[in-house]
């Protein structure tokens, strides 16, 4: 009898990840592609800014041969990337790093305050 190496072994190790560049929610975030031999993690980037009344987001996904993994809250500015290893693990949209209305109510107090004390 004749031994027949099993192809379906490498095939089983291909992560496939959500992808998408610059939408403006995570709706238009859902296209699964499959991640090349050397990616091996799936990697959403979130960045959202708010000031006042106004407020925009935008959401990148895809395939990475790394795992940045980082975040930052300003207040006005929000800003995360998040990895993971699993097939479509990165379904959401991000990874709890968002603009605080706190914060940015916080921040405009404070800007208010130095423009009128600039002008005494």
């Amino acid at each position: 009898m004749r031994y027949v190496p099993c192809l379906f072994s490498l095939a089983a190790h291909t992560l496939i990840c959500f992808s998408c560049s610059d939408a403006s929610s995570n709706w238009a975030c859902l296209k699964p592609v499959k991640c090349g031999e050397n990616e091996n993690h799936c990697v959403t980037t979130y960045v959202g800014v708010g000031l006042g009344g106004k407020s925009g987001q935008s959401i990148s996904k895809g395939c990475s041969p790394i795992c940045p993994s980082a975040g930052i809250n300003l207040g006005i500015a929000a800003a995360s990337v998040y990895c993971c290893d699993s097939f479509l693990c990165n379904i959401s949209g991000s990874s709890g790093v968002r603009a605080s209305s706190t914060l940015l109510a916080l921040g405009i107090l404070v800007s208010f305050f130095f423009v009128l004390r600039a002008r005494e």
